[in-house]
């Protein structure tokens, strides 16, 4: 296995000025702990033996494929915290909501989760635009949300932490690896139709243009759609390009990759490097047609340390010997337990009271030591370059040396400097 130099930030990103004192709450009553902290009127109810939090993930749709084993993730963590005796001495009442992969439904049921189940803190989401969808409702309401999957970065709410990988612990390092270590001088992008892919592919074609990579084609799909596939694949194939950089997510790229096994493509003619693949989703895509292309995470089941010994064994024994465990559930599990490492830091379950206590608090997590940024609400992560093996598990060919500084604005690359960006948290 390869390290990989890391491009860290040299000083600590203070991308928000965090108003990170009293503000109004909505009309939540009960809370002691926000009353204590001048958080005003909060429906959280902590005044008996438990306390809410919801589940908000894609139980049906187009990314049921991906979420639903991501809530499995979070179930098993706070089955874990609850039989450890809890939060605060308090066990964990979960209410679950589906967002359906749709990101109308999931504004909906987060406006829910806040405002009649009187949660302390949501955790789920995947798509970029369902996070965008509920941002708004959850900065008007001053609640929590934690968000476990990687995305495309320029983005810092207060009321968001982000337990996934920002754009230069995933996609930076990707390109890294395909220049620096597969020779790659030019590079086809295809994407699912959304912001993710859209503002990752911004940000790769800045960094090529810096590097002298050639972007010679660029195509998206509607999400959880497979009509232009076979279309694209045409293209890339003419394109003649050294490789490919996929964002497709969902259902696109069962599609994709049958259509690219079909025309002849091969890890070996023309290597694709992904980075919404993971474990989970190679059955269903078939490992003969992805073994041996390349995906970037900060996980896999893969990894030696204790910690993921025990996080696969758990999980294995709850949802049996073939289920195996994935980047986006490594990181929706950790993402309870810093929350958990919060709230007992504030020892109290009061949103402002979590916010100023969340920098530096850390958790030994399956992937390695992961600590909070409280200023950008993101965590230090390691970069991995994985390829996936005949087994259907993904292989570490390269590590960053160790956790990256979260640097969601990109202020640390010269190259990014004239890309847009959203002047609200960059």
């Amino acid at each position: 296995m390869l390290t990989l130099g890391q491009h860290r930030v040299a000083a600590p990103v203070a991308l928000l000025t965090l108003a990170l004192v009293a503000s109004g709450c909505g009309s939540r009553t009960g809370d002691t702990d926000a009353s204590a902290s001048g958080g005003g009127e909060s429906c959280v109810d902590t005044s008996g033996d438990s306390v809410k939090i919801g589940l908000l993930n894609s139980m049906s749709g187009t990314m049921s494929i991906s979420e639903t084993t991501v809530r499995r993730s979070l179930e098993l963590a706070v089955e874990e915290i609850n039989a450890d005796g809890g939060v605060l001495g308090k066990q964990l009442e979960v209410v679950t909501e589906d967002g359906a992969s749709e990101p109308t439904v999931f504004a909906e049921r987060a406006t829910k989760l806040i405002q009649s189940d009187c949660v302390a803190a949501v955790f789920g989401g995947w798509t970029s635009s369902s996070r965008k969808a509920m941002l708004p409702v959850f900065e008007s309401n001053d609640a929590l949300l934690f968000y476990p999957v990687q995305y495309e970065g320029l983005e810092a709410s207060e009321n968001i932490f982000y337990t996934g990988a920002t754009t230069n612990q995933q996609i930076i390092p990707a390109l890294d690896y395909l220049k620096d270590e597969l020779g790659v001088t030019s590079l086809h992008l295809v994407g699912s139709d959304y912001v993710f892919p859209r503002t990752a592919n911004a940000i790769i074609k800045a960094y090529a243009e810096e590097h002298g990579i050639e972007i010679v084609g660029e195509d998206y799909e509607p999400l959880g759609s497979t009509e232009g596939i076979q279309t694209i694949v045409n293209r890339v194939q003419a394109s003649g390009a050294d490789a490919v950089f996929n964002t497709l997510n969902g259902d696109s790229n069962v599609s994709f990759f049958t259509q690219y096994a079909n025309v002849g493509l091969t890890p070996e003619t023309m290597p694709v490097i992904s980075v919404s693949i993971a474990e989970e989703e190679v059955p269903g895509i078939g490992v003969d047609r992805l073994e041996g292309q390349y995906t970037a995470w900060n996980y896999y089941q893969t990894v030696d340390t204790p910690e993921n010994d025990a996080f696969v064994a758990a999980f294995k024994e709850a949802y049996g010997e073939d289920a195996v465990t994935s980047d986006p559930m490594e990181a929706a599990y950790t993402s309870v337990y810093l929350w958990k490492g919060m709230v007992e830091k504030a020892e109290s379950f009061a949103v402002n009271d979590v916010q100023e206590a969340a920098d530096g608090v850390s958790f030994d997590a399956p992937e390695g030591s992961v600590t909070v940024d409280g200023d950008n609400h993101h965590i230090a992560k390691t970069a991995l370059i994985g390829r996936v093996n005949a087994d259907g598990l993904i292989d570490v060919v390269l590590s960053s040396d160790g956790p990256i500084e979260p640097d969601p604005c990109l202020e640390g690359y010269d190259w990014a400097a004239d890309m847009e960006k959203d002047e609200t948290y960059c």
